[in-house]
């Protein structure tokens, strides 16, 4: 596999903006430069950072979209491609999550360059080489540009929305599950781990983590740390080629969530607030696996029984609706087990078991996750999201089933954890 190509520069730091417009100069090789913003990240920045761009004589076209709610879907990535002109070559994508997801995937598919300028820190996405896209509702991961270099000011990302900034910390907290869950993967279930990359994906976590208090306030300071961590997690991400260092249950949750919103009409929910709600749940679950002995697992497994392929299969179906073939296509190696397989399997999880404590000690209780999501200003209740007890219930049933992944959630599913 060819290595990814991930940015040439990364600057975070007061004055960022400034080097932004030297480095297009250089960059742009005299061809026409265009920005990609919506409404808001325009106001933000976008409309700043044009008029920089043109005093330095530099050829300029802007896209602003200007839905309310905008999503990395065909639509709008189809809106992009379609305005997209032969003379245009450095594409700037101002903006978090969505703006850059829409035009890190355009950029791969016409194989152009692009730079992420950074309007708050809420994702850790900007320095991945993949795209969350919606189509027909379903969330797709897919092969999508790194861009070629990342500029970020600390002062203006301290002023974007606090709900925005908790997202980031809320993206970030969750990386201590993520990795456990990406190591007992690897423990039980044959998936392939990096654990140098593992370890970079949690000290990032551990960063933000002693910066909580300074996130939560705003500080330029802190602020700053959560963007470097951030990006960092993005690095970790294009480093493994997938999502692991940065994605587990957790995510699941969220994007459950997510799904459900957009086949509902509802207006979204920032992703990194569900994944801090769905980091709570996850906690939870190590909690009970970090206090729970040799001999209570054992007993537990032996008293556990193959999923009925009808039953599950079913609940997908009701969680899923039109989605349901796609997510079930994904989990015939779980669902499709034999009683010979199924034992194997427990007999692994119980030979483990010492490892998979070890790992459950790795992950922050719920009670320390829910005290550093408040510290940090996040919601620890979904409720305050708007979401009501039967979505949370059905996302802890029947999210897992999102990826072919053993996270702990499965694993608390063959222990009697959880339904």
């Amino acid at each position: 596999m060819n290595p990814p190509r991930l940015p040439e520069l990364i600057d975070i730091g007061k004055g960022a903006l400034g080097r932004l417009v030297a480095y297009c100069a250089r960059r742009s090789r005299g061809s026409r430069l265009r920005l990609v913003a919506d409404r808001r990240t325009w106001k933000a920045m976008g409309e700043r950072l044009e008029a920089e761009l043109r005093a330095a004589s530099l050829r300029t076209r802007s896209t602003i979209f200007d839905e309310p709610y905008l999503a990395a879907d065909e639509r709008s990535v189809l809106a992009l491609l379609v305005d997209d002109q032969v003379e245009e070559g450095l594409y700037l994508a101002v903006g978090s999550g969505t703006i850059t997801d829409i035009v890190r995937f355009v950029c791969h598919r016409t194989r152009r360059d692009f730079v992420s300028v950074a309007t708050a820190p809420s994702v850790d996405a900007y320095s991945s080489v993949v795209a969350p896209i919606i189509v027909d509702g379903m969330k797709r991961t897919v092969g999508a540009a790194a861009p070629i270099a990342i500029f970020a000011e600390p002062e203006l990302l301290a002023r974007a929305p606090r709900p925005m900034i908790a997202a980031g910390f809320g993206d970030m907290v969750c990386k201590f599950s993520a990795v456990a869950d990406w190591r007992l993967g690897a423990l039980l279930w044959g998936e392939s781990l990096d654990e140098a990359i593992a370890r970079r994906s949690v000290a990032a976590a551990r960063g933000c983590v002693e910066a909580a208090a300074d996130i939560g306030a705003a500080r330029s300071g802190g602020v700053e740390r959560l963007m470097a961590a951030l990006v960092e997690s993005g690095l970790c991400m294009a480093l493994a080629g997938h999502s692991k260092p940065a994605s587990g249950a957790e995510h699941q949750y969220s994007h459950f969530w997510e799904m459900r919103l957009l086949r509902e009409g509802r207006p979204p929910i920032l992703h990194g607030l569900k994944v801090g709600i769905g980091t709570l749940e996850t906690a939870g679950l190590w909690d009970a696996v970090r206090g729970m002995s040799a001999e209570d697992a054992e007993e537990r497994l032996r008293s556990a029984s193959l999923p009925r392929r009808t039953e599950e299969e079913a609940l997908v179906r009701t969680a899923f609706g039109a989605d349901a073939a796609e997510v079930l296509a994904g989990q015939e190696r779980f669902l499709g087990m034999g009683e010979a397989e199924f034992e194997s399997l427990k007999s692994r999880i119980a030979a483990s078991w010492a490892e998979i404590r070890e790992l459950a000690s790795s992950v922050p209780s719920r009670a320390e996750t829910e005290r550093l999501l408040a510290l940090a200003g996040c919601p620890t209740q979904a409720g305050e999201l708007g979401l009501g007890a039967e979505e949370v219930a059905a996302a802890l049933a029947a999210a897992h089933y999102l990826r072919d992944r053993f996270t702990v959630r499965k694993l608390a599913r063959l222990l009697g954890l959880a339904p």
